[in-house]
C-alpha cells in the first residue's frame, strides 16, 4: 500500500512535470492546467451536469431548498470540491463532506465524501471540432452521520460530452449511482443532465439546464425526478473572451420541480469558483 504523504507527492508531482522548475509552485500547477486546457473547448462547468473537460479548481458551494414538508434544508458544501489535472488525460477529484442543516426535527450533521477520477477519452478545441467526451468513476464513502448520507458506499460511473458552436455550448452527462449493499433501503439511481450555455458578454455566461433522475428498486422504485435550472456565470479572466486564462468564477441557480414525484423543490445553488 502506497502511504498518504507518498501518495500527495506523487499527485501533486505529476500535476506540475511539464513546467520548468525555475517558476513557483502556483505557477507550475498552472501553467499545467493552462497546457490541459489548449485541447478542449472554451466553456464554463455547469452548475449541476457534469462538465467534460479537465480543469483544476475548487469550489466553495452552497444548497438552500425546501422538502416536500416544507421544511427547510441548507447544505453547506453541496458535494462539491477540488480538482486537479496530471498527465494530461486525468482530472483527480476529492469532494469534503457537506455539512447539513435540516431546520426541523431531522438531526444535523456531515453528508458522504467521495473522490473521482476522470479520464478525457477524446477532444478538440476550436481549430478541431471543439468537443470533449469524457468518463469518470466516482467512489462515494459512507461517512454521513445521524443518516445524512448513504447507508453504504457506492460507485458513480459517469459518461459526458460537450460540444460548442460559436458562443453556444451544449453539454449532456449520463450517469449510475450504485450502492455496495442495502439496496432494498437506499435504490439504485439514473441521472441523466443535459445543459445548453450562451457566452453573452465577455464576463457573463447563461445556462438552463434540465436535470432528470430515474430511481430503481429502493422506496422510490419506478419514479422520476426531474429539475429545470436556470443559472447564470460571472466569469473573471486576464485577457479577451477566452475563459482559458480565469481564476475566479461566480454562480448562481435555481432547481425547479417539473415533476410530480420530487424529494425536493426550489434549490437554490450558490458558488465560487477558484481555478488554477
Amino acid at each position: 500500500m502506497i502511504g498518504y504523504r507518498s501518495f500527495a507527492a506523487l499527485f501533486f508531482g505529476a500535476a506540475c512535470l511539464p513546467a520548468p522548475a525555475q517558476t513557483s509552485f502556483y505557477e507550475q500547477i498552472r501553467a499545467h492546467n493552462a497546457d490541459a486546457a489548449k485541447f478542449q473547448p472554451a466553456m464554463v462547468t455547469p452548475l449541476v451536469a457534469p462538465d467534460p473537460r479537465l480543469i483544476q479548481y475548487y469550489r466553495f458551494a452552497f444548497a438552500h431548498q425546501y422538502t416536500l414538508s416544507g421544511t427547510e434544508t441548507t447544505n453547506f458544501g453541496n458535494a462539491r470540491g477540488g480538482g486537479i489535472v496530471a498527465f494530461h488525460r486525468v482530472e483527480f477529484d476529492l469532494m469534503p463532506p457537506p455539512y447539513i442543516e435540516h431546520n426541523g426535527a431531522t438531526e444535523d450533521g456531515f453528508g458522504d465524501t467521495s473522490f473521482n477520477t476522470k479520464v478525457r477519452i477524446a477532444s478538440g478545441n476550436a481549430e478541431y471540432g471543439n468537443f470533449d467526451l469524457a468518463a469518470s468513476l466516482a467512489h462515494g464513502f459512507a461517512t454521513g452521520s445521524h443518516s445524512n448520507g448513504g447507508r453504504t458506499d457506492s460507485f458513480t460511473p459517469t459518461f459526458a460530452g460537450e460540444l460548442t458552436r460559436g458562443r453556444m455550448s451544449f453539454i449532456s452527462g449520463l450517469g449510475g449511482t450504485l450502492p455496495t449493499g442495502k439496496i432494498a433501503a437506499q435504490g439504485r439511481t439514473i441521472a441523466w443532465n443535459e445543459a445548453a450555455q450562451i457566452h453573452a458578454t465577455p464576463h457573463i455566461w447563461l445556462e438552463a439546464e434540465n436535470n432528470a433522475t430515474f430511481y430503481f428498486a429502493g422506496p422510490h422504485d419506478g419514479e422520476t425526478q426531474n429539475f429545470v435550472t436556470p443559472a447564470a456565470f460571472y466569469v473573471l479572466h486576464r485577457e479577451g473572451w477566452g475563459p482559458a486564462h480565469s481564476f475566479a468564477v461566480f454562480a448562481t441557480g435555481m432547481q425547479i420541480a417539473t415533476s410530480n414525484f420530487h424529494t425536493y423543490n426550489h434549490n437554490w445553488i450558490s458558488e465560487v469558483r477558484v481555478l488554477f
